[in-house]
């Protein structure tokens, strides 16, 4: 049987404990009270330094605590300064893009699209306000639903729903356009365009992950492609079809206003894996193929490129082109012979569709061409595109040593 605890022995346990908890509390009330008398070591050090230095607690002379922001002080006093606001510009200018005026590019000339590239006010031509946005202007609709649908305060422009009315571009439905998807090449909807450049190029497994739309309307491959894990970067002119770029922009697809014409596109080397034109209406074949040199420096290796339409089986369609068939059939030898220069392989030839692949070994393939077509020139950077003129050579990244195509001179 176990013995009964002691009271006493808990009494004496208690009376330790409020000892030693006292004891705790006057040792730290006597330090604290020491520390503040001046007698501990951190004020005795504090009075060390100020007795070398004379007793001048103020060491340095020149603190300065203003602040040091590099604005200009326009006033001495305490007032606020006045700060510049700009107005907004009369409402004819709602459409004004000022490196993109429509009256300025028809003053710069028509070769090779020179007035359709930007060409930016001089200063005393700046405005000084703010551009307006349309009347009645809302917040466009969240994705997905912007894919097909835009308000038409946004964009007022119903030239498209009837300029293109058969090619189901836009359509106007009260008060929204309606994106059916379709374009110049792909009436029946790009879903199902995109399903036949899918037959032959790798979209599905991820190998085409970017896309450089040339030529691209309203956009609406681009818009289709996101659902394929693609993006595509979409350009236009800004021409008479109004406001192309715009409806591209508010449906929520990447899009800016642009032409091939006589500046490298303002991307680096070897950046898509896939260019298109869906009949857009440039010189491929001319100039000795320089624009299709320009798709070349952007696609990387095993990359593709897609023209659609004109002059893709020109035997069937040139009487509906009204276009002569010999000027149909030199623009596509001409294409063929760059392509064949650029060392791209034809993929498929089918309808208006046709698809080139760059090659891998395009420096092994180009190597056993005909030398006496090729002339060898001084190296450039294949990325310093901005502003920058196209010519007629080839960089490093397409081949080994840069070369101009049928050209004795070196650009």
């Amino acid at each position: 049987m176990a013995p009964k605890p002691n009271p006493g022995d808990n009494r004496t346990r208690s009376s330790i404990q409020i000892f030693i908890v006292a004891g705790l509390c006057c040792f730290f009330y006597i330090l604290g009270a020491w520390q503040r008398s001046g007698f501990g070591k951190a004020d005795n050090l504090a009075m060390e330094i100020t007795k070398n230095t004379g007793g001048d607690c103020n060491i340095i002379s020149n603190l300065n605590f203003e602040t040091h922001h590099g604005g200009e002080i326009t006033s001495t006093d305490d007032s606020v300064s006045e700060k510049k606001v700009f107005k907004p510009c009369a409402p004819k200018y709602t459409d004004y893009t000022p490196c993109q005026d429509q009256r300025r590019a028809m003053t710069f000339p028509r070769d090779n699209m020179i007035y359709r590239e930007r060409h930016c006010p001089p200063e005393e031509e700046k405005l000084h306000c703010l551009i307006p946005a349309p009347k009645g202007y809302v917040t466009p609709f969240p994705w997905p639903k912007s894919r097909d649908y835009v308000p038409y305060a946004n964009a007022p422009y119903k030239s498209l729903t009837v300029e293109k009315a058969i090619q189901n571009w836009v359509q106007y439905e009260g008060n929204v356009f309606r994106f059916p998807g379709g374009g110049t090449q792909f009436p029946q909807g790009a879903d199902k365009y995109i399903d036949q450049l899918a037959s032959v190029i790798p979209i599905k497994n991820g190998t085409v992950r970017t896309l450089l739309d040339t030529g691209c309307g309203v956009a609406s491959l681009g818009a289709y492609l996101w659902s394929r894990n693609v993006i595509a970067m979409s350009f236009a002119p800004r021409d008479s079809h109004e406001a192309q770029v715009q409806f591209a922009l508010e449906r929520g697809v990447p899009a800016v206003i642009g032409v091939l014409g006589t500046i490298k596109v303002p991307y680096p080397s070897r950046a898509f894996d896939m260019a298109h034109c869906s009949r857009c209406l440039i010189p491929w074949g001319a100039n000795d193929g320089k624009y299709l040199m320009e798709v070349d420096r952007v696609l990387r290796p095993g990359g593709y490129w897609v023209l659609s339409g004109p002059p893709i089986n020109w035997k069937v369609n040139y009487k509906a082109w009204q276009r002569p068939k010999e000027e149909l059939q030199e623009e596509q030898r001409q294409i063929e012979e760059a392509a064949k220069m650029l060392c791209w392989e034809k993929k498929y030839e089918k309808g208006e569709i046709a698809i080139w692949q760059k090659r891998m070994d395009g420096d092994s393939c180009h190597s056993k061409q005909d030398e006496s077509q090729v002339t060898f020139c001084k190296s450039s950077d294949p990325d310093d595109v901005w502003y920058v003129p196209l010519d007629l050579q080839l960089t490093n990244r397409q081949f080994e040593s840069v070369k101009i195509y049928r050209s004795s001179l070196c650009i």
